[in-house]
């Protein structure tokens, strides 16, 4: 169907490399969208990206008035969170912006509330009855004994990359890492490290406002590329937040993932990574959102933030195109920025 009307976007977070900039590749492959972008550093990736209609430089003090004002300069009556940070922000301000006319194209605050924090994730995953690693809380050492090394030592709240993702060999490794990350001002958990013998995976799980899922989409890591690795040595591996790898069908991967999407009440986009082992999806990291490799599965002919977008928008059904299973790798790009094109 041919629209009348273009919808008007706006993706707010579009530094380099980030969910953001995938986002606008999407909207862009789509064809049918004005998109514009938000950023609060001057010097964001995004900002200078032609295929935005036109970018904003918001205030990181007043973050969600201010993009709220970007959007009604720019006509936007829809707002995609383009990383974690604004997904918690504009989420838990999603009244506001429905009261300015906005609609934020996110999940429901409870699930983003539920996954922003790793802690409550694993203990609502548990309380469902998945299989998840080994996970506590560290206050002191003895919290350790439960998991074993070597473990997984990374902050309860934070990116939903691998910054600040160790991997502990032993009990004197893990409470460095430990107490740096209390230091930052983070919660430490420690979790069960999981080897990738039988394969790493990054699921999409599209569900409707309704609960409905619509489809699911799987890519199994190569950890073969610098990219994709963010440690490797002394019998460990931890990926990072760069996807690459194949996509193909793997039907037990996308039941697993999307009885849990349906599990926890999911009414939005839902990104899990996980390790198989013996035959079964274990996930590591769930994010109440769109994926960073959310281009990689639209070039694949699953155009996730389309399809939301149209079905919210026009309650229409976007069907997706036959899956073209294959290889996805990426890379990243350079840009040169004027010195007088820059934000001050």
């Amino acid at each position: 169907m041919t629209r009348t009307r273009t919808l008007k976007v706006m993706i707010a977070g579009i530094g380099g490399a980030s969910l953001g900039t995938e986002l606008l590749k999407c909207l862009v492959l789509a064809d049918r969208y004005e998109i514009f972008g938000c950023d609060v550093s001057p010097t964001a990736y995004g900002l200078y990206d032609p295929g935005f209609s036109r970018t904003f430089t918001v205030d990181r003090d007043d973050y969600v008035n201010s993009v709220i004002k970007a959007c009604r300069e720019a006509g936007a009556s829809w707002l995609i969170p383009g990383g974690d940070q604004p997904m918690v922000l504009l989420g838990a301000a999603a009244y506001q912006l429905d009261a300015a006319g906005i609609t934020l194209v996110a999940n429901h605050p409870d699930v983003i509330r539920t996954f922003s924090d790793k802690s409550t994730t694993f203990d609502r995953l548990t309380a469902l009855g998945f299989t998840v690693p080994r996970t506590v809380e560290v206050v002191s050492d003895s919290d350790l004994k439960q998991i074993g090394m070597p473990c997984i030592v990374k902050p309860a709240t934070g990116s939903g990359s691998s910054t600040m993702v160790f991997f502990a060999t032993d009990m004197q490794e893990a409470m460095t890492y430990v107490d740096y990350i209390r230091r930052t001002g983070g919660r430490p958990l420690a979790q069960e490290y999981i080897a990738p013998d039988e394969g790493e995976f990054t699921v999409g799980v599209l569900s409707l406002p309704s609960g409905e899922v619509v489809g699911s989409i799987a890519l199994r890591r190569s950890l073969d590329a610098t990219l994709s690795v963010m440690y490797r040595g002394r019998g460990g591996l931890v990926s990072s937040g760069y996807s690459q790898g194949y996509i193909g069908d793997f039907p037990a991967i996308r039941a697993r993932a999307e009885t849990i999407a349906s599990a926890v009440g999911s009414c939005g986009a839902l990104n899990i990574q996980g390790r198989v082992r013996n035959g079964e999806l274990i996930p590591f990291e769930i994010n109440p959102r769109l994926s960073a490799s959310t281009y990689l599965r639209a070039l694949a002919g699953v155009n996730e933030v389309d399809v939301l977008l149209q079905h919210l928008a026009f309650n229409e059904a976007v069907q997706p195109e036959p899956l073209r299973e294959g290889w996805y790798l990426r890379s990243l790009t350079e840009r040169y920025v004027a010195p007088q094109e820059g934000r001050s």
